[in-house]
């Protein structure tokens, strides 16, 4: 390999990185014709399978809270961990697993993710106590966290040309859009007709798929760091990332002015500094830090990040509406959330086409604020909201909003790095995510358990109910519905009523922070992501949409 300062030239002989045109949002510049991947649709199509796999995890499990906390006992603060113990892994470890998926090959990570996945759901599904599933819900998280990087990494191997890539960018960005809402789906089908065990079980057929899927169509997609190996960098990029993750989760139990928040918190943003300090110095890091100094990739990055902030910790709240306000079953509360994968799946290739006309900023900007115009419609829902007359609008707004952010991000965060740190960059983009969605479930969560406790005592009928019955009020809504369920007749009606309007208080003041999130997402993501003219390094480059420019862009 040859490298200096302004060029590095592969081994292969088939690209070339500039990194000022990977600021201008170019895509590196072929000197010789790629390899075409045969069978690359179809290894699009297990790509997508894999990440399917693994973001649908996030969310398949928030039908089954309900069963999984009564049969374990459990109040929402645990059912927050058994969602958050999921993203903590995932987000702590995304960095390192794009990195070992560089050094020791992407789709060997990808196969041992996906294997170590399937072996870990069946501990998960036989277990019998709070804490032993919140245990294996991290160890899914770990294996999730060699899957997700590896999946985009890939597809900047299989797909070379601009315009294919493109559009495997945008179909890769739909399926983790559309995968928040199929989780629900699948996983209230399963409730339906299995216990919550079911939701962990369907991981073993969905694994060996896509293992068959991989082995068949996916090339290995190569290995491209050497040298020694970045140890202390991965154990500081780990600490950093899940102290940070851990402080935000229980932020808001402990408070945010605790010296365990503030002590967390400030301990994983000196190990955050040492690790840029010390990736800076080394000759072979496991990410190159001064991407982020690059506006546009910064931008997207914080976009995406705000974005599912906002999105995941909704489907959290939603899901318990649909059953706690609404009544619905498992089945029907997620096939309620459907219209937000159809409508992410609509405007994913849509957004890649507006992106080449008008230009990230425009439309990513957009995007954030449809997505802030439909949980502002949250704030006028009530226990009589009509579906269809109210709810599926705004949800529809959500995923128009998202569609029009992920696929265009992603791909400025992809093309911001050169290849062969094509995983580190895939880790990037997913530990937005992630990051992002885990503080948006604590954040949004606890906003609605302080609403909801403090509705609820205040509420007449509890001081009619013996201590047991009223610390089950306090700890859920769930909680209050299965009390409801157990007292004399007269008390139903008033119990359901008094939980269901705390909820819907609660909902209201916890939305407020993915509007707030969305809406100033908007202008600043709108600022950073903004275009400018500088030279291309060849006069006919092509940039991320295929589309050509002349000597300026």
């Amino acid at each position: 390999m040859f490298h200096n300062s302004r060029t590095t030239c592969y081994n292969s002989g088939t690209l070339y990185y500039n990194p000022a045109a990977a600021k201008g949002f170019i895509m590196p510049t072929l000197l010789t014709d790629p390899p075409v991947v045969r069978h690359r649709w179809a290894a699009l199509a297990a790509l997508c399978l894999a990440s399917l796999m693994v973001m649908m995890d996030n969310t398949i499990v928030n039908v089954a809270l309900p069963s999984i906390a009564a049969d374990l006992d459990s109040g929402i603060s645990g059912l927050q961990w058994v969602v958050d113990g999921y993203t903590l892994a995932f987000a702590g470890l995304l960095i390192t697993g794009g990195h070992l998926g560089d050094r020791f090959g992407r789709r060997r990570m990808l196969i041992t993710g996906v294997i170590g996945f399937a072996l870990v759901s069946i501990p998960a599904a036989l277990s019998s106590s709070l804490g032993a599933l919140v245990a294996t819900r991290v160890g899914l998280g770990v294996c999730a966290a060699l899957v997700f990087p590896a999946t985009l990494a890939l597809l900047t191997v299989v797909f070379t040309d601009a315009k294919e890539r493109a559009t495997a960018f945008g179909a890769w960005a739909a399926t983790t859009g559309v995968s928040v809402a199929i989780g629900p789906v699948l996983g209230g089908w399963l409730m339906e007709h299995y216990s919550w065990a079911s939701v962990f079980w369907i991981n073993l057929p969905l694994a060996a798929a896509v293992l068959l899927a991989v082995f068949a169509l996916v090339p290995s997609g190569g290995r491209d760091h050497s040298g020694r190996f970045d140890t202390l960098g991965l154990a500081l990029s780990i600490a950093a990332m899940t102290l940070l993750v851990y402080s935000v989760i229980e932020g808001p139990h402990h408070g945010w002015t605790d010296p365990r928040t503030l002590g967390g918190i400030g301990l994983a943003l000196a190990l955050a500094a040492l690790f840029v300090r010390h990736e800076l110095r080394t000759p072979a890091p496991i990410l190159d830090v001064r991407v982020f100094s690059n506006r546009m990739f910064s931008g997207a990055a914080l976009q995406i990040s705000l974005a599912f902030f906002a999105l995941f910790g909704f489907i959290f709240l939603i899901t318990q509406y649909f059953q706690a306000v609404k009544g619905y079953g498992t089945l029907s509360a997620g096939l309620h959330t459907l219209p937000f994968a159809i409508v992410m799946a609509v405007m994913s290739p849509l957004a890649m086409v507006l992106t080449g006309r008008f230009g990230v900023a425009r439309v990513a900007a957009t995007g954030s604020l449809l997505m802030a115009t439909g949980f502002a419609m949250v704030l006028i829902t009530d226990a009589n909201s009509s579906y269809w007359g109210l709810i599926v609008w705004s949800m529809s707004l959500m995923a128009a909003g998202l569609g029009l952010i992920s696929g265009p991000c992603t791909h400025v965060v992809m093309n911001a790095l050169p290849p062969a740190q094509a995983g580190a960059g895939a880790a990037v983009n997913d530990t937005t995510r992630e990051f992002g969605g885990t503080m948006g479930v604590a954040v949004l969560g606890s906003v609605l358990t302080s609403i909801y406790t403090a509705r609820i005592g205040d509420a007449a009928v509890v001081d009619l109910l013996p201590d047991s019955a009223r610390a089950a009020m306090n700890s859920s809504v769930m909680g209050a519905l299965e009390v409801a369920r157990q007292a004399p007749e007269q008390l139903r009606a008033p119990i359901l009523d008094a939980a269901r309007d705390a909820f819907v208080a609660g909902l209201h003041q916890s939305v407020w922070a993915a509007v707030i999130a969305t809406a100033v997402a908007a202008p600043i993501c709108a600022w950073l992501l903004r275009e400018r003219k500088m030279p291309l390094a060849t006069p006919d480059a092509t940039d991320v949409y295929g589309l050509r420019h002349s000597s300026e862009v």
